[in-house]
C-alpha cells in the first residue's frame, strides 16, 4: 500500500527480512533488539491477528507501526492496540507517523475493529501530545504486571 500525498513514501507489511533496518529504528529509540530476535518476533506477529507496517522513503525503513487486534467482552467489535510506533529521528515532522497511524487504522477497520488504542510509555510527553493531536482521547491509565520473575 502506498501512502498518498507523501513524495516517495511507501507503507507496506514488514517482513522478517526487514529486521536489520527495523532493529536500527529500535536502537535509535533506546530499545535495542537484535535483528535476529526482531526477525523472530516479526514472524510470530505475522501469524497473529494484526499488522506490522513499515514506511520507507526510497530506501530502508524510516518508520514502523505494530498493531494487534482481539475480541473483547467490553465491546461488540474487536479492539485494536498499537504496540509500537517508531520513526527515525531524521524523518520526524514529515508526516511519516501520521501516515503509519492512518495505515494501521485502515488495517484495523478492515479487520472489523471498532476502536484503536494506544498505550503511551511513562514520561513520553511528546508522543502523548502527538497521539492526542491525531484524534486519540485519553481514557485512563494502563497498568502492567510482570508474569515471571527475572529478566525481561
Amino acid at each position: 500500500m502506498r501512502a498518498g500525498g507523501r513524495y516517495g513514501l511507501e507503507i507496506r507489511s514488514a517482513l522478517p527480512a526487514d529486521a536489520t533496518f527495523l532493529a536500527e529504528l529500535f536502537t535509535g529509540a533506546g530499545a535495542a533488539i537484535s535483528a535476529s530476535e526482531l526477525a523472530n518476533r516479526l514472524a510470530v506477529l505475522r501469524a497473529s491477528p494484526g499488522a506490522v507496517l513499515m514506511a520507507s522513503d526510497w530506501g530502508p525503513a524510516i518508520g514502523m507501526v505494530a498493531v494487534q487486534w482481539a475480541p473483547s467482552l467490553l465491546a461488540a467489535q474487536p479492539i485494536a492496540r498499537v504496540s509500537a510506533l517508531l520513526v527515525a529521528p531524521d524523518a520526524r515532522r514529515r508526516g511519516v507517523a501520521r501516515a503509519l497511524l492512518k495505515a494501521a487504522s485502515q488495517a484495523a477497520r478492515s479487520a472489523g475493529c471498532g476502536e484503536l488504542e494506544f498505550s503511551i510509555p511513562e514520561n513520553a510527553t511528546d508522543l502523548l501530545a502527538f497521539v492526542v493531536a491525531t484524534g486519540f482521547t485519553p481514557l485512563g491509565a494502563v497498568l502492567t504486571r510482570r508474569l515471571r520473575k527475572g529478566r525481561a
